[in-house]
């Protein structure tokens, strides 16, 4: 469940999403390498105690897209994660704020263009109720860096080249197309993911990492 603060009355979205955005995905685009070769498949168990331990600290900027059988949403994004929480900042293409979405201990905190906010302790439910689609924000937080959660089953498909291939957690498949050019392998950073859970997909183009 989520709550609409008070004092605002409420606030839907249609099912289309926030906006709507034609984004220009293919100005300043990377041009895409062919998937690697799948050499090996490992099963990854969980690891006692580490529900709700994060990932390492990072930020990115890039572009995110959303599909399914209903809908279709691009914007801009700007992610900034660390062990307290993250900040999460989704951008029409002229650079205005369509959604904020800040994660701490407390919970999930959502906040609209026209500065509508809700609060929720489950973000999956939160963005599917305001943003129309389930953005796995927990798993996420390690598979943009092209590693599994360490809280649940993974199934891990390394490729010839030694980077990860594809992930299946949670019932998400996450593929990995490009990585940036990196001199040692662990820490090559992705580039381009896919994301897909049934008829939901989620495309995430990464401009610009940084560490902390």
């Amino acid at each position: 469940m989520f709550t609409l603060v008070a004092g605002y009355k409420r606030f839907s979205f249609p099912r289309c999403g926030l906006i709507l955005f034609a984004f220009p995905f293919l100005i300043g685009c990377v041009a895409l390498s062919a998937r690697t070769a799948v050499v090996s498949t490992v099963i990854i168990e969980p690891v006692a105690g580490t529900e709700g331990v994060g990932a390492a600290n990072f930020g990115l900027i890039g572009r995110v897209s959303v599909k399914d059988e209903k809908q279709g949403f691009s914007s801009g994004i700007h992610w900034h994660h660390t062990d307290m929480g993250d900040q999460i900042l989704l951008l029409s293409p002229l650079g205005q704020a369509v959604a904020q979405i800040q994660r701490n201990t407390e919970g999930i905190r959502l906040t609209t263009s026209e500065q509508k906010v809700y609060y929720a302790a489950d973000v999956e439910g939160l963005t599917e109720q305001v943003l129309g689609w389930h953005l796995p924000l927990m798993g996420l937080q390690y598979w943009v860096q092209s590693m599994n959660s360490p809280a649940t089953t993974a199934t891990v498909d390394w490729g010839s080249d030694g980077r990860i291939v594809a992930i299946r957690q949670d019932d998400w498949e996450i593929t990995y197309s490009s990585y940036f050019p990196s001199e040692q392998l662990q820490t090559a950073r992705p580039r381009v993911l896919v994301l897909n859970r049934g008829e939901l997909r989620i495309k995430l183009v990464i401009d610009q990492w940084k560490t902390d």
